[in-house]
């Protein structure tokens, strides 16, 4: 994952390579993990752990804000052919079993 700890005039702190992210918010702490859904979290006064496989734990005081954590896709060509395959097959089987079901 990539973080970017911003203040309202300037980054302080970017950061790649994150394999974790725990932050405090009203309801309690707030974890992050590679591959999750994206997600929005109001943060409350506290500290934000983040961690790399190279440094470590980091630990950054924060008062308040908002932590957004965003996924991409970003699908090669021939991932995107064996997903179009499966659609097809899927959408056929289902045809099938409806035609099966009402004949």
């Amino acid at each position: 994952m990539n973080l970017k700890v911003l203040l309202p005039f300037q980054i302080f702190a970017e950061q790649s390579g994150v394999s974790r992210i725990v932050a405090e918010t009203r309801a309690g702490s707030f974890g992050l993990l590679p591959h999750r859904l994206d997600c929005v979290a109001a943060l409350s006064p506290g500290i934000l752990i983040y961690q790399t496989a190279e440094g470590g734990e980091v630990y950054v005081a924060v008062d308040e804000g908002v932590l957004v954590e965003q996924e991409f896709l970003t699908l090669d060509e021939e991932e995107r052919n064996v997903r179009s395959v499966m659609d097809k097959l899927e959408t056929g089987l289902l045809r099938r079993l409806a035609a099966y079901q009402h004949g």
